[in-house]
């Protein structure tokens, strides 16, 4: 192997090196999990010195794993460290990790059932499983290890981060969401999230299985998609915003030309129609700049079918007003928002943020004629996400804007396991656009909107 090369070559002189270290090891007597991670550091350490780095770009990346998989088993056995068969088949794949993935978060990535990996400093790691927050032994060695990770994660996406600008969004490959901020404004370590999303996004169907939404309310939305009503969904973080704004987007036709705009591309469509854009922050000059306003004006040259806007948080809040009200029907778009009416209020701040003198009334005008519906959601105290709200927007009332509910969460104290009793239910007002609906030739099921009693 070419790769041993090297460390044939000189091995009978690393491993004296090793012992000295090995014996200051020992001498500090430092507990099982430190050790561990120092031992793999040596390990690590002696195999980037003898990995010719021009050399991996040129062969596969199975054949490289082989390579550095010998020369790891090679280097364990000159440190002549008495290890298991699993230990060293341990430190092997976290090796191989550290090289082609995420270090120490390779793992956690990798089961299905984590759906957020939260690193707090290098040797704090917590995941969340099931909605619940949970810790894991995994551990960074120290700061500037789990900084090369940060580093390695930002840099795949043309981002940076540094003391200049210590704070950073970005995406893994699989499109999961990440948010870095290290020293100074973080006080303990480099603080490191990672929102994930699975490999293969949640179907209509899957909602209805997990309880978030009815057969009824799917029904309803794939017909308020479907005949280009614009939607709003609202919601906390972690509410499942995103996984909704993906189930809603799968109602659009294969016909139509649909046009994302994202701070940090997470939407997975399904359509072969779509193009994608994503902000970029200033270059290391301030310089290079494009916002998601910069964005949406720029989309509306694009001859969109559809836009939709992963996240409306600021200025572009007018331009995408101005666009729905313009002809460009059936958008999609998501706000952080504890209701419909505090999103609709937050959507006003937006505006203002643009810097035009729009009187008060005016901007209330454009966000009632262009906002159909608005579907809240919410993530129970269980973890459990679920549709609390359906609201329509049925106009202006003097100066306020009028809103109705059509569908909501109804909540019936707690069961034995301590989780919330929850049921989505009518109000029992049948919706003005359920003749938009009927005109299109989409016949809702009978008594959808009548009110029922629990039994």
């Amino acid at each position: 192997m070419a790769l041993l090369d090297r460390l044939r070559r000189d091995g009978p002189d690393a491993p004296k090196a090793l012992e000295k270290t090995t014996s200051r090891t020992t001498a500090r007597e430092p507990g099982p999990e430190s050790a561990y991670q120092e031992l793999k550091s040596r390990v690590h350490n002696r195999l980037f010195e003898l990995i010719d780095l021009s050399r991996l770009g040129k062969v596969s990346e199975e054949r490289v794993r082989q390579d550095i998989a010998l020369a790891t088993r090679r280097i364990l056995e000159e440190q002549r460290v008495l290890l298991t068969l699993e230990e060293r088949e341990r430190i092997v794949t976290e090796i191989q990790d550290e090289v082609f993935g995420l270090g120490p978060l390779e793992p956690l990535l990798a089961d299905p059932s984590v759906s957020d990996v939260l690193v707090n400093g290098h040797d704090s790691i917590y995941v969340e499983r099931h909605g619940r927050l949970e810790p894991t032994v995994a551990r960074f060695k120290d700061d500037t290890h789990l900084m090369r990770i940060i580093e390695k994660i930002v840099s795949s996406v043309g981002r940076r981060v540094d003391e200049l600008n210590p704070m950073v969004d970005a995406r893994l490959t699989d499109g999961s969401r990440v948010n870095a901020i290290i020293p100074p404004l973080a006080l303990d370590g480099p603080l490191l999230s990672i929102r994930r999303f699975p490999a293969d996004p949640l179907l209509a169907d899957d909602l209805i299985e997990l309880g978030s939404v009815t057969p009824e309310i799917v029904e309803l939305l794939k017909g308020i998609v479907g005949t280009r009503m614009n939607v709003l969904i609202s919601g906390g973080t972690g509410s499942g915003k995103t996984t909704m704004l993906n189930v809603l987007s799968s109602f659009i036709g294969p016909e139509e030309r649909i046009v994302t705009i994202e701070d940090s591309a997470e939407l997975q469509l399904k359509q072969s129609h779509v193009g994608r854009l994503e902000t970029r922050p200033a270059n290391i000059e301030g310089k290079g700049e494009v916002n998601q306003r910069m964005l949406v004006i720029n989309t509306l040259r694009m001859r969109p079918d559809r836009i939709i806007v992963g996240e409306v948080r600021g200025p572009e809040a007018f331009d995408m007003l101005q666009a729905m009200n313009t002809g460009h029907d059936g958008s999609l778009t998501t706000i952080h928002a504890n209701s419909p009416r505090d999103a609709l209020s937050r959507i006003e701040n937006m505006v203002a943020m643009s810097g035009l003198e729009i009187p008060q009334r005016a901007v209330r005008s454009q966000i009632a004629a262009a906002i159909h519906v608005v579907v809240q959601l919410s993530r129970l105290s269980d973890g459990r996400r679920r549709l609390v709200s359906l609201q329509e927007i049925t106009g202006m009332e003097g100066d306020i804007i009028s809103m109705q509910e059509i569908m909501t969460l109804e909540r019936h104290g707690i069961d034995e396991e301590g989780k919330p009793i929850v049921e989505i239910v009518p109000t029992g007002i049948r919706p003005r656009f359920a003749e938009h609906l009927k005109s299109h030739g989409i016949e809702l099921s009978e008594g959808m909107f009548e009110p029922r009693t629990r039994r």
